[in-house]
């Protein structure tokens, strides 16, 4: 469902243009898992904007279902972060005005996909039922990352994209986390693309891959 080719994306610094993405090539089918490695300042983030319509790319490719992503209005792009993706970050990023469940429900709302069955399948599969009516300043760490989970995925997007969505958290609620997000993706009919720097938790998805000098390298499969 997702093909990039040839992506190119530079940033300008008081030296010049600063290459990123060189020459980027990837692909990922419908309801498949892609794990992306890589150093710090690889591009990784750069790579995961420029999908979500973000931002846009020098040169080269992104198509959605054989549909060119570049070039849409920003109407379009809009109607692209709000109905066929869903984000994942490291910090979170929920509304600190909003309780759990409202933080849950709010991309789905957004989306016009709202379902009130899959919603409360969500929260109780992410442990979530108790804290419904709390604020993200009254959770623990791994507590805010499930809401971000089940709110990325309340209105079961075409593409999951998560930058180290487990980097705040220990070993142990790293691995339930991730565990948990791979099971409710893949009941959602989901594909995932996950940065990460982690070799063990990339080997919990179908393909590996390192972005390196601009480039995707392809991993063991």
């Amino acid at each position: 469902m997702l093909v990039v080719e040839q992506l190119r994306k530079s940033f300008p610094t008081a030296q010049g243009p600063l290459p990123v993405l060189q020459g980027v090539d990837l692909c990922l089918a419908r309801g498949s898992s892609l794990a992306l490695m890589g150093e710090s300042g690889s591009g990784k983030s750069t790579l995961l904007h420029l999908l979500a319509g973000l931002d846009c790319a020098d040169s080269g490719s992104i198509l959605i279902d054989g549909e060119p992503l570049d070039g849409r209005s920003e109407s379009a792009l809009a109607r692209w972060r709000r109905e066929g993706i869903g984000l994942v970050f490291q910090h979170y990023n929920l509304i600190s005005s909003l309780n759990v469940a409202a933080n849950l429900a709010f991309q789905a709302r957004l989306a016009g996909r709202h379902d009130p069955q899959w919603l409360d399948y969500l929260t109780q599969q992410l442990g979530l039922m108790p804290l419904l009516q709390r604020y993200p300043e009254q959770l623990s760490g791994g507590q805010q990352q499930r809401v971000a989970i089940g709110r990325a995925l309340a209105a079961r997007p075409a593409l999951l994209l998560a930058d180290e969505p487990t980097g705040s958290l220990d070993e142990a609620s790293s691995d339930e986390v991730l565990a948990l997000m791979l099971q409710l993706v893949g009941e959602a009919g989901s594909s995932v693309l996950l940065v990460t720097h982690s070799p063990r938790l990339a080997a919990r998805l179908q393909r590996r891959c390192v972005l390196h000098a601009g480039r995707v390298q392809a991993g063991p499969v």
